[in-house]
């Protein structure tokens, strides 16, 4: 039965993706086909498989991290705040797949490292979500000695430790993101909730626009809301998890 219901849950979802993503992908695909036949009809100069070779140039290049700005091309994303943020991606398995390594030597360092990263990655978030407990814990106990309740005081902690987590890892952080990338707030809260819950499918990613200047301070501060958000999530997961068992 719960095979079934799991099932049918994720046929739902691409049901109802399909319905609402397939049009814009055909209506982007159409639009870029025309796009492609008028550079080659307004400049009869090109070739058409010397254009595929210099498209599939730029996709591999933009995959890399490199893009053409004029006459140069834009680095940083494997300086050390970008590796710093690619390592806490890999062992938070969140793998936005936007950035990868290229070389088969930082290939093999990639699996050695996540080998080892992803179980410590995952005693660190143990550690911290045992400590938000405790500290609601803590906090309810507290109110239990001071006003005599007992179920309330639980309750309520627990609504104000909720509350709290959504403020700081999901309502506050888009408004970050919107005056440093230029998302919009429902884009930044996406972006939140898709890294929080390690879907991390890529399409949004932080410090990637070669438009804008980043300060030095902003991947490093979002490289540690990242675990604290991750171990607050896995709480309320948890609880999900609960209910639904």
């Amino acid at each position: 039965v719960l095979l079934a219901l799991y099932l049918g849950y994720v046929g739902l979802g691409a049901g109802v993706l399909q319905a609402l993503e397939r049009p814009a992908e055909m209506q982007v695909a159409q639009h870029l086909l025309q796009e492609h036949w008028k550079l080659l009809a307004n400049y009869t100069c090109l070739q058409g498989p010397a254009l595929q070779r210099l498209f599939q140039g730029i996709i591999q290049a933009y995959k890399s991290g490199i893009t053409l700005q004029g006459n140069t091309t834009s680095l940083g994303r494997w300086d050390f705040s970008g590796s710093f943020f690619f390592s806490i991606s890999a062992i938070t398995t969140i793998g936005y797949g936007n950035l990868s390594p290229s070389t088969a030597a930082g290939r093999i360092f990639c699996i050695v490292f996540a080998l080892f990263g992803i179980p410590l990655n995952l005693v660190l978030l143990n550690e911290i979500g045992q400590l938000m407990l405790l500290g609601v814990q803590h906090c309810a106990h507290r109110l239990e000695e001071l006003f005599h309740w007992q179920k309330k005081a639980s309750l309520l902690i627990k609504t104000c430790a909720l509350v709290t987590g959504l403020l700081l890892f999901l309502l506050l952080p888009p408004l970050l993101f919107s005056e440093k990338e230029g998302w919009s707030y429902e884009e930044g809260f996406y972006y939140s909730f898709i890294t929080l819950s390690t879907i991390g499918f890529g399409d949004y990613v932080i410090g990637m626009n070669p438009d804008r200047t980043y300060p030095g301070w902003y991947k490093n501060i979002i490289s540690l809301w990242i675990p604290f958000g991750m171990a607050w999530l896995a709480l309320v997961i948890k609880l999900c998890i609960n209910f639904l068992e």
